[in-house]
């Protein structure tokens, strides 16, 4: 036998080692590497550098620092904070940012968007700073998230130029781009001197533009020296844009009382039509409502539209079926009267109505066409019998007959003055 043949070939040897050299050198360094990287400060300051640059934000925790691997990863932050570089403001910050994501996602490097749960505390979302980093972006498919285990949110805040949310409290059970969404969502609408505060649950088709919502819950609409608890139901298809969010056409229900210092209105209100949420303003126009009351509270059908922001604007045109039997009585030939009362109303000041309303009412052949202040006439429908019997109007009634005490009285016409009432500008 060659003994020569026995022998090792000693440039493969060579070639062999080299590779197992440079195998557990580059096996020390990615081991190294990965050690440094599980460090959660180290981990995390590039898992969001990464982050940051692939949206062109600046994305920094100061806080402690949570990172595991095992099982489910997830990432717990403190004090977040998500800023465009050049850009004064932040668009978010948050006291507590937790993210618990499935492997196949990290694997999945954005082509799968399935997370196991998202909690966000304190989260301060700054509306102008968000429309400015939009504005960098590209034109991109918006791609709806799965969440298997859901979303929640508490002490959130939303901040706009004009108005604020704030005590934002979201609990989202999951989400699916194909399923029904469920969720619960609390806070308080400010934009003074009007606040909203709310609770309400929420249902919708599925999370995309234009699919179908519904909610119902409670809120109170409050002013200053005023307010109104509500019972409210809302449905319809949800538009979002930039600033703004649009129901059209809106289904809306609700059972409240106007409370003020000097008197309580319950009455319900069914409105139909597009609801617009803009520039820190609700509006529904054009309108189509329907009132219930009771007590000094009419029951109305009326046509218009109305706003309410920094202040309440009304223009409304309809019928009173019937004149109120808490209203002081009509004289005759009015009384025996079964038309209804067409009316236009006409109101843009302050959101508890103190400011100067413009008023028409018109029945058979009747004409009144006046200026009030519905405080003052609220009072004065409370008031005993020792008041004034003329309300607190500022106008001109217009009638072919009237029946008193016995006496006929035919083609009246009666200047109303009330010194108090200021007439609003001519349009």
């Amino acid at each position: 036998m060659n003994d020569d043949a026995s022998k090792p070939d000693i440039p493969a040897l060579r070639r062999l080692l080299r590779f197992m050299a440079t195998a557990a050198i580059v096996l020390a360094v990615l081991v190294a590497v990965l050690a440094w990287l599980m460090q959660p400060p180290r981990a995390t300051g590039f898992l969001l550098a990464r982050i940051g640059d692939a949206l062109g934000l600046r994305i920094v925790a100061n806080g402690a620092v949570d990172y595991r691997l095992r099982g489910t990863p997830q990432l717990l932050l403190h004090d977040v904070v998500a800023q465009r570089p050049g850009d004064p403001t932040p668009l978010l910050r948050a006291e507590r940012v937790f993210v618990s994501l499935p492997w196949s996602t990290l694997r999945a490097r954005g082509d799968d968007l399935t997370v196991q749960r998202i909690e966000l505390d304190a989260p301060v979302l700054d509306v102008p700073a968000l429309q400015r980093w939009l504005a960098t972006r590209p034109p991109s498919e918006t791609r709806i998230p799965t969440l298997r285990d859901g979303l929640r949110i508490v002490r959130g805040r939303i901040v706009n130029h004009d108005w604020t949310i704030d005590g934002i409290e979201l609990a989202l059970p999951s989400l699916s781009p194909t399923a029904p969404v469920q969720t619960k969502l609390r806070g308080r609408y400010l934009d003074p001197p009007t606040r909203i505060p709310f609770d309400f649950d929420i249902a919708m088709s599925k999370p995309a533009n234009n699919a179908g919502i519904a909610a119902i819950g409670g809120m109170t609409i409050e002013g200053d020296g005023w307010k109104m608890p509500a019972r409210m139901q809302l449905s319809g298809p949800l538009q979002l844009g930039d600033d703004s969010v649009r129901m059209a056409p809106a289904k809306i229900g609700i059972s409240t009382r106007y409370i003020s210092a000097t008197s309580e209105l319950p009455f319900t209100l069914g409105a139909f039509g597009p609801l617009l949420f803009d520039e820190a303003v609700w509006s529904l126009d054009p309108a189509a409502l329907v009132l219930r009351g009771a007590g000094s509270t009419p029951n109305a059908d009326a046509r218009g539209a109305l706003a309410l922001g920094r202040r309440l604007v009304l223009r409304l045109e309809g019928d009173i079926a019937a004149w109120p039997e808490a209203w002081p009585a009509l004289p005759p030939p009015l009384s025996a009267s079964a038309t209804p009362l067409s009316f236009a109303l006409d109101y843009a000041d302050r959101t508890d109505f103190s400011g100067p309303a413009a008023l028409q009412v018109k029945r058979d052949d009747t004409a009144l066409d006046a200026r009030f202040r519905l405080p003052d006439v609220l009072a004065w429908l409370d008031a005993d019998a020792g008041g004034s019997p003329l309300p607190p109007l500022q106008g001109h009634l217009r009638t072919p007959r009237i029946d008193i005490a016995g006496a006929r009285l035919e083609g009246v016409e009666i200047e109303l003055d009330d010194p108090a009432i200021a007439l609003p500008p001519s349009p």
